[in-house]
């Protein structure tokens, strides 16, 4: 309950001054004008893994369900763009095409493995997923002719989003529209009852509420941005390989969720930019000292602290750090 009073209260205050929200997307907007490509690449990679991570916490930090395998909805809308493109003519058209297409699989994949595996503990979800992904990586390896295996695909992508910048602009309206579909999502009634299931998922049944049903939709929901955060991530990279269906994957919105603060889709974004941006600067260290090539395992180490020290993610830290500040002025007044 305690976490739920935390992230709300942090979600709140931002709520109440939208001019914040506005001014850094402005802030965002202007950066192509002042930064290098670089920099541009960078952010277009966060904004992708931003949505993936804000589609992981509509399992994790909403609904309390784990997940193991979440790649695999990242994977399929990065392999639906990309087969279909290597094999297709490269126009906007087919782009479409190809987005609805694995958006369309990955909501048929995700109630499938919503009904086999949602009505036992979470646990067996977290599983099933996993199994599921490396099932899917292991397609992606054999099907060789199509894939080219571990060697990864490329493809071409139409001559419109060969344009850095302008791509840029798209990505970051696809954040955008992102955040506040699944914050429309989550603060609907909808988005209510899959926090009393989080809470307490016996209650909810109690209450009336078929527990299954709503937990199905959010895995369908976040199946289905999972996808379409895919789907941008190889048309940025126009490159894929197995990795998108790896664990490695999950763990990066893990991370994020967990660092930047579980049931709190601003806090999936900032995680998201601390993991990518620290990733980048620390596996450039490796030039320095050898042991930043195995940079993932100080960010194991900041997940340990992170998980006895701040439960509540960064974001929930900065609101108790704030809290006391405000209770200490009260007492000296």
């Amino acid at each position: 309950m305690q976490q739920i009073k935390t992230a709300s209260n942090v979600i709140k205050s931002l709520k109440n001054n939208w001019m914040i929200q506005i001014i850094i997307v402005v802030i965002l907007a202007i950066v192509p004008f002042i930064a290098g490509r670089p920099t541009q690449n960078m952010l277009i990679l966060i904004f992708c893994m931003s949505v993936f991570a804000m589609s992981y916490d509509i399992l994790l930090g909403y609904t309390g369900v784990l997940s193991f395998g979440h790649a695999l909805f990242f994977g399929i809308g990065a392999y639906g763009i990309s087969i279909y493109l290597a094999n297709a003519k490269a126009t906007m058209g087919n782009v479409l095409l190809a987005i609805l297409i694995a958006l369309v699989i990955s909501i048929i994949i995700s109630v499938f493995i919503g009904f086999l595996s949602l009505r036992v503990k979470n646990t067996y979800y977290a599983m099933i997923t996993l199994a599921f992904a490396s099932v899917g990586g292991i397609l992606a390896e054999k099907a060789r002719h199509i894939t080219n295996g571990y060697d990864g695909m490329t493809f071409r992508v139409p001559s419109i989003l060969m344009n850095k910048m302008l791509f840029y602009y798209i990505v970051l309206a696809f954040l955008v529209v992102s955040f506040i579909f699944l914050w429309k999502f989550t603060t609907s009634p909808t988005g209510r009852v899959l926090a009393a299931i989080r809470e307490n998922e016996q209650r909810a049944k109690f209450i009336g509420f078929n527990t299954l049903r709503y937990k199905i939709i959010s895995t369908v929901v976040a199946g289905a941005m999972a996808s379409l955060a895919g789907s941008m991530y190889a048309i940025h990279m126009r490159f894929v390989s197995t990795s998108v269906l790896g664990i490695a994957k999950t763990t990066d919105a893990l991370l994020a969720t967990v660092i930047g603060g579980m049931g709190n889709l601003y806090g999936a974004i900032l995680g998201t930019g601390i993991v990518n941006l620290a990733g980048e600067y620390l596996s450039k260290l490796a030039k320095v000292n050898p042991i930043f090539q195995r940079w993932y395992i100080i960010f194991g180490l900041l997940y340990i602290l992170i998980v006895l020290f701040a439960p509540h993610g960064i974001l929930g830290l900065i609101y108790k750090l704030k809290n006391k500040k405000i209770t200490k002025t009260a007492k000296v007044k």
